[in-house]
């Protein structure tokens, strides 16, 4: 499907800067950008969850620049700012009135019809401005060779990335009495989806909103006939958050765009907040898209959800500090079982399909794991220096052993199926299993007799409420979801990018997961703490 596909290709030129590491190759870099592009490729017609994402795939390509311009700068710096503009309802409806915002801290006493007018208190100096930015990037390398480095040219000179500031603005483009807003969770659960439903539906109200609804399992509840619109309001979301999963259910895949926006105009929704990784966002700038060419009054308003922490730019998603905090307990109780065991090995299994960042934080943070496994860095296990001799050493030196794997590590040891799950996702082989068979057998084939205990707390990690950082990390990003929509912002997502909070547009994010950077700082303090050699 046409939108489908527009909403899988991101605009010209996302650029990849040149990185120091094996993933990013350097192809000559005396006159080039790398660049990272997406073609479309046999888009289904339905929306799956992944396989939005995965309808392209992601290849590095050369597009020139001319360094020797003396304004290559100033030229590179207009193309970042046009790429990084978002979308506004007035692109497409440019006569949308606007009016003083509903919003203000000072006026503390609920709002009924607004006869009269829209209250406000012009003095109040809590209102963002339009030209408000954040600044992406914050480091200045002086070199390509610095760990992380992260270099536009060869000289790794600094060039100033500013993306719009989120909060609430001074003019909004809907009355509230007008909006009927909906939200929807997709995807898989995480913690902290509760918070975020439940502090967009409290900012909701507090601009004056009075028709709330949530769409139950995801984008499936616009289509099935059996799934009928949950009325929310403050009361009836007041607790959610001291529970885990989503008081909306989730679910994967969906109808077509086309049947989404057209469930969109019979309902009179004209506010969609969207919860969920980078196939759910897909569809939502697939939805944001279609309203525009059908010249809707529509805001579509993304909340990054993935527990792997794999979106583009973001310092973090919610959920995933939770989710850090959460393995500690799994990895602990391998620490007990193996450190009690004669010749324990404690092996667990965390989340990350295609970036290993829960396994690299929980290691870290635990200081109880001598090996970590991630799918970006290679690894043999085999060999004279493979895991499996490593882990040798490390019995007959320390007498135990506790291994983190991330789930997506180690693929190349397993057979292919080829298979898809419901949401288009490949499924992948478990590693875990296959590592703890594997050192069960290389161990007897060795005649030093180990005990093995396997840990695999997914489920249990997902399933759980959020702890105090990702609560407060979902309440802002709630809040600003409704301030963005009623700004009349579309087609974006919110962010907390260097510790502040911002707007993206959608195919921004969305161009390829974030992953480890082997050559960051944070995966080599992860090596600092678990001591462990390259295994290749």
């Amino acid at each position: 499907m046409e939108a489908l596909s527009q909403a899988m290709t991101p605009p010209p030129g996302i650029s990849v800067p040149y990185k120091t590491n094996s993933h990013v190759p350097s192809h000559g870099l005396t006159s080039l950008i790398l660049r990272k592009t997406r073609s479309p490729a046999n888009t289904s017609p339905r929306i799956s969850h992944t396989s939005l994402v995965r309808a392209s795939t992601v290849q590095n390509t050369k597009t020139s620049i001319d360094l020797s311009d003396p304004d290559w700068k100033s030229k590179y710096e207009r193309d970042f700012e046009q790429r990084f503009s978002i979308p506004h309802i007035t692109d497409v409806l440019p006569d949308a009135e606007a009016i003083r915002s509903t919003f203000c801290l000072k006026m503390r006493s609920p709002t009924e019809d607004f006869v009269g007018g829209y209250p406000s208190d012009e003095e109040w100096h809590g209102y963002i401005n339009n030209n408000d930015r954040v600044l992406l990037k914050v480091i200045s390398y002086s070199s390509p060779t610095s760990a992380g480095a992260e270099c536009i040219d060869p000289d790794c000179s600094w060039v100033e990335q500013w993306i719009h500031r989120a909060g609430p603005r001074e003019k909004i483009y809907f009355k509230p009495e007008e909006v009927k807003a909906a939200i929807i969770t997709c995807g898989g659960l995480c913690p902290g989806l509760n918070d975020v439903i439940r502090h967009i539906v409290i900012t909701l109200e507090i601009y004056g909103v009075k028709n709330i609804v949530g769409i139950p399992f995801g984008y499936r509840g616009f289509s099935d006939k059996d799934l009928t619109e949950m009325p929310l309001s403050r009361k009836v979301v007041q607790n959610i958050h001291l529970s885990g999963g989503s008081l909306l259910g989730v679910s994967r895949g969906g109808p077509s765009v086309s049947e989404i926006v057209d469930s969109l105009e019979e309902r009179g929704i004209n506010m969609l907040f969207v919860l969920g990784g980078n196939g759910t966002h897909a569809g939502a700038n697939a939805i944001h898209n279609e309203c525009r060419k059908r010249k809707m009054k529509v805001a579509v308003v993304g909340v990054p959800k993935t527990i792997d922490n794999d979106i583009l730019h973001m310092d973090k998603t919610f959920g995933f500090d939770t989710a850090v905090e959460e393995a500690q307990r799994a990895i602990n109780s391998a620490y007990i079982e193996a450190h009690s065991a004669y010749h324990g090995i404690g092996v667990v299994k965390l989340m990350g399909r295609n970036s290993g960042f829960i396994a690299m934080q929980a290691s870290l943070a635990s200081g109880q794991v001598d090996i970590c496994l991630i799918p970006e860095v290679p690894f043999n296990l085999h060999g004279p220096n493979g895991v499996l001799k490593h882990l040798k050493y490390l019995i007959e030196t320390k007498g135990s052993a506790v291994i983190c794997v991330a789930e997506g590590a180690g693929q190349n040891f397993l057979e292919k199926t080829n298979a898809k799950d419901a949401s288009g996702n490949t499924v992948l082989g478990d590693f875990g299993v296959y590592i703890q068979q594997e050192t069960k057998k290389y161990f007897k084939e060795s005649s030093i007799p180990i005990d093995v205990k396997y840990i695999d707390p997914t489920y249990m990690i997902r399933a759980v409420r959020a702890n105090a950082s990702d609560g407060i990390l979902c309440t802002v990003l709630g809040q600003n979801a409704v301030h963005g929509a009623f700004a009349g912002y579309s087609g974006i997502t919110v962010g907390i990018i260097n510790t502040h909070y911002a707007y993206l547009p959608i195919p921004e994010v969305i161009a390829y997961p974030k992953s480890v950077d082997p050559n960051s700082r944070m995966w080599h303090r992860c090596l600092t703490s678990t001591g462990q050699p390259d295994f290749i």
